[in-house]
């Protein structure tokens, strides 16, 4: 998905959650922000707080230099989009349209007891890839619980998980529910799918452990062809070996 059509979605998605009416600009209280850290579990992390109604981030702390290596000044929201990881920009979206969708069902007074978790592949200046955690919650909304404004933290969770899709949970705080691993409608996708529907079937049951002969005879076809299967997976994704395929399949959520 290229940024441009990226940036144009996810922006689609926050102004249904935002409200058409401007408010008075808020002013940013470092007291009661620091308060809300009690919701967030953090280690190496940065924060922001998201306008909904200009789209436009209006604070950046100053630890997005140490964990990301860019200046606050240099991590808008067109820049962060951009640093997305290309295969995770189509989980980032079905997210936060699945949260926008979670929140339109609550009354105004219960929209600042719930967070959103899920992570998310970053870039860092450098260049080199880092893991996000992505914790967010709404800090502002209007009368009509029209969202004005949230916080997000992000920390760098790298060490803690290297492969695997992102997931979503949603916490509930003072005393409301929490849903873990959040089923979401996959509305948006990744553009490249480049596995065949039976290739799908031989990689899922590869990664189960499956060896050519279980698989062949689940599947009724012959080991030959299970093992040419495998092969052009490996060749075409621009691997060495089953192992690498199963890693990558895993960490890129082929399936």
């Amino acid at each position: 998905m290229n940024t441009a059509l990226f940036n144009d979605e996810a922006n689609k998605i926050w102004q249904k959650a935002a409200s058409s009416s401007i408010p008075e600009q808020l002013q940013i209280k470092a007291d009661f922000y620091n308060r809300l850290f009690n919701f967030f579990q953090v280690g190496d992390y940065y924060y922001a707080i998201f306008n909904l109604t200009s789209l436009e981030l209006e604070l950046v702390s100053n630890e997005v230099t140490k964990v990301t290596g860019y200046e606050p000044s240099e991590f808008t929201v067109a820049s962060m989009m951009d640093k997305i990881h290309e295969d995770d920009r189509p989980w980032f979206l079905n997210f936060e349209n699945k949260i926008r969708l979670f929140l339109a069902t609550l009354p105004p007074e219960k929209l600042m007891k719930y967070k959103a978790r899920y992570d998310f592949r970053l870039k860092r200046k450098d260049g080199t890839p880092m893991r996000v955690l992505h914790q967010s919650m709404v800090i502002e909304h209007d009368d009509d619980g029209q969202i004005l404004r949230t916080m997000a933290v992000h920390t760098d969770i790298s060490h803690l998980k290297s492969e695997g899709r992102p997931v979503l949970s949603i916490i509930g705080l003072d005393g409301e529910p929490s849903y873990i691993d959040v089923d979401v409608d996959k509305i948006f996708t990744v553009s490249k799918e480049f596995l065949s529907k039976r290739e799908k079937q031989i990689l899922q049951l590869i990664i189960e452990g499956k060896v050519s002969k279980e698989i062949s005879e689940m599947l009724h076809i012959s080991k030959q062809t299970v093992d040419s299967h495998r092969n052009n997976m490996i060749a075409k994704s621009g691997l060495k070996n089953t192992s690498q395929l199963i890693a990558k399949a895993i960490r890129e959520g082929w399936i």
